[in-house]
């Protein structure tokens, strides 16, 4: 049986838990990293580190930062009229390489999953619908993965603004729109191309009665 030195197989071990890393690419990654120079792991060790230490999830949209705010939530230029609701901070990565939105976001942390146990508390839910509550935000823009979960999740969100009119707890209904136009059922938003994640912004319909 093929053994590694324990530091080796160690780093081996914790380079496959990355998702996408197999054991090939574990064992190509240890290998290069074995080759470098000292200054060039130390480099890497310390983005790591710092990594885990500075970084926070903005205290509006839920994006990663630095600080309180993210840099979009903290770009004066962004229409803050309009709000696009994702799953993951990945996903407002993807959205921002097509170049075809200018609003602001707010990031779940998930979908709803009965099954995996993820409800209304694991996600961000009520910090969105309290974002909409001072009436400035002008349109929702649903952009979760075209999944069983994506839609559930958005059609939970539409009912849930939905509610807040029916109580008057928002002073101006948001228009609600879904992307949907270029993105394949079953796909995720981080693996989209931006021209196709453009199109799918511009090509947005709208949820229910809004």
């Amino acid at each position: 049986m093929l053994r590694y030195a324990r530091p080796l197989q160690r780093l081996l071990n914790a380079l496959e838990r990355l998702p996408g890393i197999g054991p090939k690419n574990a064992q190509r990654l240890a290998f290069h990293l074995l080759r470098v120079d000292d200054a060039e792991v130390q480099e890497l060790a310390g983005a790591l580190h710092d990594l885990k230490a500075s970084i926070r999830p903005c205290t509006q949209c839920f994006n990663y930062s630095e600080g309180e705010h993210c840099p979009i939530c903290a770009d004066p230029r962004r229409d803050a009229t309009v709000v696009c609701v994702v799953e993951e901070a990945s996903d407002v990565m993807a959205l921002e390489r097509s170049g075809e939105y200018h609003g602001l976001y707010h990031v779940l942390g998930g979908r709803l999953s009965p099954i995996s146990g993820v409800g209304h508390d694991e996600i961000s839910l009520d910090a969105l619908l309290e974002r909409l509550r001072n009436g400035e935000v002008r349109e929702v823009i649903l952009a979760t993965s075209p999944t069983v979960e994506g839609d559930a999740t958005a059609l939970e969100i539409a009912r849930l603004i939905e509610n807040l009119t029916r109580t008057g707890e928002l002073s101006a209904t948001p228009k609600l729109t879904r992307i949907a136009l270029g993105l394949p059922v079953g796909g995720d938003l981080d693996y989209a191309d931006g021209l196709t994640l453009a199109r799918a912004l511009r090509g947005r319909t709208l949820v229910g009665d809004s």
